[in-house]
């Protein structure tokens, strides 16, 4: 049986971060050729003095359309500051 959820547009998932986060630098990595298994490393300045969990408490707030509708299934994040 084919995957019907919808296939997350690389370009898109970093503007939805880049809304959140205007100076992030994102790169995005499909895990399984799929699209829907993703490793996203985000660097910015706006996670200065904050914990690791509320670093990605951002990203999934920025991604929450995306992960709600599982277009992606997994997320692997990295973020860090310059």
């Amino acid at each position: 049986m084919l995957n019907s959820l919808p296939m997350v547009d690389f370009e898109v998932l970093i503007l939805s971060i880049k809304k959140v986060l205007p100076d992030a630098q994102v790169k995005v990595e499909d895990l399984n050729g799929g699209g829907d298994h993703l490793h996203v490393d985000v660097v910015s300045s706006a996670f200065a003095g904050l914990s690791r969990v509320q670093q990605h408490q951002m990203i999934y707030k920025a991604l929450h359309q995306e992960l709600a509708s599982e277009a992606i299934h997994a997320l692997a994040l990295k973020t860090s500051t310059p």
